[in-house]
């Protein structure tokens, strides 16, 4: 074979948005954040059973964020350097350890530890799962981004549906039936590694790389813009824990639904977040990332200001619209910050998910410690005005060549 033709038909494979890979891997997405999602979906169930308080609440978010976050930025620092395509399978092999740990816990502590195996296991799939996303790309990473992150989000909501059908009627151990999901997790992401491995021997082919260019920004201004996004993040993930992790509490204390009544209502959002989610990567590829950023975050405040003054209906309707609006930022920030910091495509994965990670955890204790102070309608009233901080993102700088 003549080595030039050898080497464009690698260039040409490398540069093709592989579709079936990217549903594939929002596939796997879907089943882990599913499974995540039992957590917070059985919160009723364990506060009642073992008579927690609203903090001991939020510590259970808390120790899961935490440890889903602290090791996803050195998990991607090291993958960028050595690819691990088999790490994927092993991450979720710790989901389905905390679940089965989960379905078996009898005190706090043991939750604790259930939690912390599922935080594990998300750490090590967030970042590699990722990358996958963006070899599978072709150049087009905020819809690459948009589908994987469909899968997530769109996994966050069906969860909580499963669980009030599943395990809120029938008690705790029943959340072994997850478990089936972890295994079929498990098989999926080991035929995803397979591609992956020869991915990575056709990138080796090619001799140019095409990812890595000079965006014109200094180290100065690229490290201020890193941070901005954090503090985005942390608006974005503090708003949402007081949803994902108190919408349900909130809900039963206004309005006197029932636990499983409430699971709809948590449904609805956690359904419009996926939504969401879809639009935001392929609107910022042809609008431009900073300016979807900014309708996203400071464009979602009107409605959270006005959902702690509406009725049973108008809250369900404001929190599909905020969960629409707010979860198109995150596609966008992600690929945006991949932009800013080229060729570290998992540490910059692993630096976002796990900040968004250990935002929401962090958020989730201290909004539970307030609900214990004041009261959950009041969290939600303070909460309503963390998308105001979105107007920062005005000192976000243009790139090179690039809409931003």
């Amino acid at each position: 074979m003549n080595p030039t033709t050898s080497t464009t038909s690698s260039r040409e494979v490398v540069n093709t948005t592989v579709f079936p890979i990217l549903f594939t891997i929002s596939f796997a997405h879907l089943l882990n954040d599913m499974l995540q999602s039992v957590i917070p979906s059985i919160y009723p169930l364990i506060k009642s059973n073992l008579h927690l308080t609203f903090s001991q609440v939020g510590l259970i978010t808390f120790t899961f964020q935490i440890t889903a976050s602290l090791l996803q930025p050195f998990v991607g620092q090291y993958t960028d350097k050595y690819p691990r395509p088999y790490s994927l399978a092993v991450g979720m092999g710790f989901t389905l350890a905390g679940l089965v740990t989960l379905s078996l816990a009898t005190s706090f502590i043991a939750i604790l530890a259930a939690v912390a195996l599922i935080g594990v296991g998300s750490s090590i799939f967030h970042p590699e799962a990722s990358r996958v996303a963006h070899l599978a790309s072709g150049g087009k990473r905020g819809l690459a981004q948009s589908i994987f992150q469909l899968g997530g989000n769109a996994g966050s909501a069906i969860g909580p549906l499963l669980a009030a059908i599943i395990i809120v009627p029938h008690g705790q151990t029943n959340v072994i039936w997850f478990g089936i999901a972890a295994v079929l997790g498990i098989i999926v992401l080991s035929k995803v590694a397979v591609w992956y491995k020869e991915h990575l021997i056709l990138r080796a082919a090619k001799k140019s790389s095409t990812e890595i260019v000079d965006n014109g920004l200094s180290t100065s201004r690229v490290v201020v813009s890193i941070g901005i996004l954090l503090v985005l993040i942390f608006s974005k993930y503090f708003y949402m824990a007081s949803m994902s992790s108190y919408f349900t509490f909130y809900l039963i204390d206004k309005f006197h639904l029932s636990v499983q009544q409430s699971q709809w209502y948590l449904f609805i959002f956690l359904g419009s977040v996926a939504a969401g989610t879809l639009l935001g990567g392929p609107l910022g590829d042809r609008f431009g990332r900073k300016y979807i950023i900014w309708i996203s975050i400071l464009g979602v405040a009107p409605f959270t200001l006005l959902l702690p003054h509406a009725n049973l209906f108008w809250t369900g309707v404001l929190s599909a619209i905020i969960g629409v609006v707010l979860a198109s930022a995150f596609s966008a920030i992600l690929v945006y910050a991949q932009e800013l910091v080229p060729g570290k495509v998992g540490m910059i994965a692993g630096l976002f998910f796990g900040f968004a990670f250990g935002m929401g955890g962090l958020g989730s204790a201290l909004l539970g410690k307030l609900a214990d102070m004041t009261s959950i309608g009041y969290v939600f009233k303070v909460c309503a005005y963390l998308p105001l901080i979105g107007i920062i993102t005005g000192f976000l700088p243009g790139m090179k060549g690039k809409k931003s």
